[in-house]
């Protein structure tokens, strides 16, 4: 990419959006474009045409997506297939229309069947049945790699997709029915560590700043404490859903960031067609190759907090996938490896984490 090249970042205040928006700057690229979900709504196909139409960018990086965790995935179906199928169809194809010189769109580990071999080879693609509860999500994401990847063989155009692993870093959601695995513990166990040290001005200052179910700081502690034991939230335990079993991999976001610009300056889908007559699979796995369990990462929070309550697992709720470690052989292949580990990244979103609370 060119430094002074038009470059539109699609969901540049998410959790990887954000991240890559400051990477790209860091690196020297000046005129990047975003706009906020008020601004541009990913959903009108009218209104992205329009922006494209205005903005004429160069290069594009699908970031924004509709994304949440186990319970989100499994209860709002219907609104995680819709709206990902629509954010992509409209912003990969008005990329197209506008003679985009590459874009680079990002899906989810999720896409591969639920019991694949390990570590997942990008090849595992559509060899078995999905995980039941992110399948609509993760068909929209199978979806967008492969209309990338038929825009490229139809066409000639340059998308690449990459198929990132569990994130968290800054500007994650911490919300507690829609976020992912690991911000949603770190708040979890935050808050159950208030409650037991009777920091209740700590308390107020979350629920001011993140609201459950419209109870914030100002309601009186008995609601607050009752809204939160919802969420298996006590001073004297933190409830988690599942066994602890499952293991996940994670990758600190800015490090997703630094992958994403690397591939979008260095990897074109040329080096990832191959030679054989059916072109398929040319994705790419972005993580770590490393992992830990559910359980392990709850006991490394509770550390890490300094929490002294009970850490249970509500066995009658669902695990989700049982194992989920991606093969990095081709990033890594290709030039890119990851530096952040598990422990010091749960710290480092733990101090993001109070910061934003300002404690």
């Amino acid at each position: 990419m060119e430094k002074q090249a038009k470059i539109y970042v699609a969901g540049h205040r998410g959790l990887v959006g954000s991240a890559i928006w400051n990477n790209l700057r860091a690196k020297g690229y000046e005129n990047l474009v975003g706009r906020t979900h008020a601004e541009l709504d990913l959903l009108d196909g009218g209104a992205v045409k329009a922006f494209f139409d205005r903005e004429r960018p160069e290069y594009v990086i699908l970031a924004a997506a509709h994304v949440g965790g186990i319970m989100a995935n499994n209860t709002y179906r219907a609104d995680f297939i819709y709206q990902n199928l629509q954010i992509q169809q409209n912003v990969i194809g008005e990329a197209f229309r506008h003679d985009v010189k590459k874009l680079l769109a990002l899906g989810s580990t999720c896409i591969y069947p639920r019991d694949c071999p390990q570590p997942i080879r990008e090849e595992y693609l559509l060899t078995g049945e999905l995980e039941y509860t992110n399948e609509p999500y993760a068909l929209s994401k199978i979806v967008g790699l492969k209309l990338c990847e038929s825009f490229n063989l139809q066409y000639g155009t340059n998308y690449i997709a990459v198929m990132p692993t569990n994130l968290y870093g800054p500007n994650d959601n911490f919300h507690l029915e829609n976020s992912h695995v690991m911000p949603a513990m770190i708040r979890k166990v935050f808050l159950a560590h208030c409650l037991l040290s009777g920091d209740w001005e700590a308390v107020c200052a979350d629920m001011n700043l993140r609201p459950v179910e419209g109870v914030d700081g100002s309601a009186p502690r008995e609601r607050i404490a009752g809204v939160l034991a919802k969420y298996g939230i006590t001073a004297e335990a933190v409830t988690l859903w599942g066994t602890g079993k499952p293991l996940r991999e994670f990758l600190w976001s800015e490090e997703m960031a630094d992958a994403s610009v690397h591939v979008m300056e260095r990897v074109d889908f040329a080096d990832l067609r191959g030679t054989g007559p059916q072109v398929r699979n040319c994705h790419i796995n972005i993580g770590t190759g490393e992992e830990i369990s559910i359980g392990n990462l709850a006991r490394l929070i509770v550390a890490t907090v300094g929490y002294q309550g009970e850490l249970r697992f509500d066995a009658s709720k669902p695990d989700g996938t049982p194992r989920k470690l991606c093969d990095v052989t081709r990033l890594h292949n290709l030039g890119w490896h990851h530096r952040i580990g598990i422990e010091e990244g749960v710290g480092k979103l733990y101090d993001w984490y109070r910061t934003s609370i300002g404690r």
